[in-house]
C-alpha cells in the first residue's frame, strides 16, 4: 500500500481505538493520537500515563478498529 493511501486510512481513524500488528509480529492497540506521512502514534487507552508509540508506516501488516461496547 502507498504511503499516502496508507496515511489517509489512519486520518479516518485518529481519535479511535485500533490494533496494528507488524511485520515483526508485535501487536500494538491504542487510541490513534497523531498521523505524519512517516508514522502513525498510539496512546494506551487504559493509562493515564501511558507513553506514546511510534509505528513507521513501513513496518504495518494489518490494522483493525476496534468497535466500543454498547
Amino acid at each position: 500500500m502507498a504511503g499516502q493511501h496508507i496515511e489517509n486510512l489512519f486520518r479516518r481513524f485518529k481519535g479511535e481505538t485500533i490494533s496494528l500488528k507488524t511485520i515483526s509480529g508485535g501487536i500494538y492497540e491504542g487510541r490513534v493520537v497523531e498521523i505524519t506521512n512517516d508514522y502513525v502514534c498510539l496512546s494506551d487507552t487504559a493509562a493515564a500515563d501511558s507513553k506514546p508509540v511510534f509505528i513507521f508506516f513501513t513496518a504495518v501488516e494489518s490494522m483493525t478498529a476496534t468497535v466500543p461496547n454498547e
